[in-house]
């Protein structure tokens, strides 16, 4: 037995299997309200090659593409394995990943992409839920198995190169420094980076170019064209761990019609006014665990989606058995996020110990007419907050592509309220059987934010065992449906509970069977 026990031991490492596992998570699984896979990291082949062995210089300057696409094409003839980045910054323009190929950054180890904009194709892809094109990301993959990025190293995108800026989110220092790199004003308050960028906006619905573009069009509005940072489409077995991912062009980590997705003990940064500079969107992807990892963007920082409109439902690709735990987001629009984009569905999704430190919104909820799709049986439990800009708990289907900030110094919650109810068809979300269990905040200017449709109201929201202290405002409640609070505690300077249009409230024990438009008025 010791023979064969020492010959398996030794095949192993002749393959390259990885000899820790993924145990030490097994317990997130227990007692899941739905059944799931667990997730395992990927394996690769022992093959190992240094980025340094094929002429790349880590001095900050030289530009090391060639160098990079080199060594994984290396390692793909050997079947895989491990590509070193040891101490340096690598200068470098846009890295395909291949199957089997780890990407791996040693202590010290910064890549650097360059913001040189020929560098970077225009590729079709999906941006924000619509197929459309873009700039060719900064690190990308598609159609891989056993795919991964790990290390103690640092990936920066360069994107503050990229993105527009609004003044009021900057202090007069970094204005001034943006102003000095050139570019064009659309108004005082607003910069970006060239007149292509300019027009591209001007072509465009919430980031994505309308109408039929010619070739030169395209090429005149590139740099409008911001690129996700982390690029993996259709892929399966994907593994980010330990790397600081920071400073994205758009979102930053962006895993696509994926499976088999582990995220652990990674730090996604990107400056509090970053545009669109969401930390991590999981997008149609099946059985993902995301553990341990700090995000503190411009942003959302843990977001959910599976696409957007007519193009998320002709996909049809739900995101589902989802595992979050452990993980911290410090600022950014939303700590954990479903939406908006989430015509292909989200079911099976699972949050527990989280913590969310000065984010616009804790728990964020959003979708809009037109979307259709259905989010259900999601499960949040034991989760802290503090200083929360506006809502701890929100459910908004009136989402226009604003912060939940923006919403409340334009005044678009009194405008929401005065819509007309719709026929109900398949671009109509639903929001429905979602469990929060155990949350703590101190400090919010509202605990929580209920806005459903007319036509179709959040339904079978209960909510367990929360205490939030030092709000503004209590709960708020717009057509909703089969809502519940128990053992529920909201210290507020306004009234507790404020509830209009919605059937079956029910607060601690005591149900409303239905309230009118004039509605009811209570403190616990």
């Amino acid at each position: 037995m010791k023979k064969l026990f020492s010959l398996v031991c030794a095949l192993l490492l002749t393959l390259g299997i990885h000899a820790e596992s993924t145990a030490k998570y097994d317990k997130l699984y227990d007692n899941l309200p739905f059944k799931m896979e667990k997730v395992t990291r990927p394996s690769f082949p022992a093959n190992e090659v240094n980025l340094k062995d094929f002429g790349a210089v880590g001095d900050g300057s030289s530009l090391c593409t060639e160098s990079f696409a080199k060594a994984i094409a290396a390692l793909e003839k050997q079947g895989g394995g491990k590509l070193v980045v040891p101490q340096g910054v690598w200068y470098t323009g846009p890295i395909v990943l291949k199957s089997n190929i780890n990407l791996h950054l040693m202590k010290g180890a910064v890549i650097l992409f360059s913001p040189d904009l020929s560098l970077y194709s225009l590729v079709n892809t999906s941006f924000e839920g619509l197929d459309t094109r873009r700039c060719q990301s900064p690190i990308s993959g598609q159609n891989l198995e056993n795919v991964a990025i790990t290390g103690v190293g640092v990936i920066d995108g360069n994107g503050e190169y990229w993105r527009p800026v609004k003044r009021d989110k900057v202090t007069d220092a970094q204005w001034n420094v943006f102003l000095k790199r050139g570019g064009v004003l659309k108004n005082p308050k607003l910069w970006y980076p060239s007149a292509g960028a300019l027009k591209g906006e001007s072509l465009s619905d919430m980031n994505v170019p309308k109408g039929n573009l010619s070739d030169e069009e395209w090429n005149e509005i590139k740099l409008f064209l911001r690129p996700v940072m982390i690029s993996l489409v259709n892929c399966k077995n994907v593994w980010l761990n330990g790397v600081i991912f920071q400073n994205s062009p758009a979102w930053n980590i962006h895993p696509m019609l994926c499976q088999n997705v582990l995220i652990e003990d990674v730090l996604v940064r990107n400056p509090a006014f970053a545009q669109n500079g969401d930390g991590l969107d999981l997008e149609s992807c099946k059985n993902a665990l995301i553990v341990n990892s700090t995000f503190d963007v411009g942003d959302d920082g843990i977001c959910i989606k599976s696409g957007k409109d007519a193009d998320g439902r002709r996909r049809g690709v739900p995101c589902e058995n989802v595992l979050v735990n452990g993980c911290t987001v410090f600022k950014g629009h939303g700590g954990f996020v479903v939406g908006s984009e989430m015509s292909g569905g989200v079911k099976n999704i699972y949050v527990s110990d989280c913590q969310f430190l000065g984010t616009d919104v804790g728990l964020r909820f959003k979708s809009t007419r037109g979307r259709g799709g259905v989010v259900e049986n999601i499960y949040i439990n034991n989760i802290s907050m503090f200083d929360i800009v506006t809502d701890a708990i929100t459910f908004d289907l009136y989402y226009g592509g604003k912060s939940a900030v923006e919403v409340l110094e334009d005044g678009d919650e009194s405008k929401h309220q005065q819509t007309p109810e719709y026929k109900v068809d398949e671009t109509t979300p639903c929001f429905q059987n979602i469990d929060i269990n155990h949350v703590v905040c101190r400090g919010a200017r509202r605990a929580a934010y209920f806005n459903g449709l007319p036509e179709m109201p959040v339904k079978n929201v209960h909510i367990k065992d929360i205490d939030i202290v030092n709000a503004e405002h209590g709960i708020v409640i717009n057509n909703t449906e089969g809502v519940s609070l128990e053992n529920a505690k909201v210290v507020a300077k306004g009234h507790t509970l404020d509830a209009k249009n919605s059937k079956a409230v029910s607060v601690n024990g005591k149900t409303y069977k239905k309230i009118d438009a004039k509605g009811i008025t209570l403190d616990f």
